[in-house]
């Protein structure tokens, strides 16, 4: 549970909201929060320079899984092959 406190006419505000909507005040905050939230797009944080670091060190130790692919497998004919022109 979190107890947040507000400014005297936000909450009046609310109250009436919520008396209108004949819902207890708590539920109707919870449903306008909710609403908030969908509309977000959450934002992944900026990695350190360790964070990078280690993820690019994880990925060179594991590179000698990688199959090697053919020469020809990175010509432009390769690339767009299937591509009606």
């Amino acid at each position: 549970m979190i107890e947040i406190e507000l400014r005297p006419d936000i909450e009046a505000r609310l109250q009436a909201e919520a008396k209108a909507r004949q819902i207890e005040l708590p539920a109707y905050i919870e449903s306008v929060l909710e609403r908030a939230m969908a509309n977000r797009t959450v934002v992944p944080r900026k990695r350190t320079r360790k964070e990078m670091r280690d993820f690019f060190e994880a990925m060179a130790n594991n590179s000698e899984k990688i199959p090697q692919l053919p020469d020809d497998a990175f010509t432009r004919k390769s690339f767009y092959e299937g591509h009606d022109s």
